[in-house]
């Protein structure tokens, strides 16, 4: 929050025993590279630990298919996470799915 401003929400939910996805982020585009994402996702990351997950995923749109992905995908390498899989077919054929994970 800034000013009583939300500026920026994320969401987790359990996809098994010992993982968590990070189901949905987003920050203001006008309050991007502010950290304010890596702030919220550190916040998150925390309470992921102290909930004793041992893996994060994530799902986004494939490199190279949208310049406003690719500069999501950038940020979820900058914080950590690693490629996965690559699902073609989860959302459809112009939006490949790339999955990324964590270890906690």
């Amino acid at each position: 929050m800034e000013k009583d401003k939300v500026v920026g929400f994320l969401y987790l939910k359990q996809t098994g025993k010992d993982t968590i996805e990070l189901a949905v982020m987003g920050v203001l585009k006008e309050y991007h590279r502010k950290g304010i994402g890596r702030a919220l996702f550190e916040y998150a990351k925390e309470s992921i630990k102290e909930g004793g997950y041992s893996f994060i995923q994530v799902k986004t749109v494939k490199m190279g298919m949208y310049e406003d992905y690719d500069r999501t995908n950038q940020f979820y390498i900058s914080l950590g996470f690693k490629e996965f899989e690559v699902l073609n077919s989860l959302w459809d054929e112009n939006n490949p799915c790339q999955i990324y994970v964590m270890a906690v």
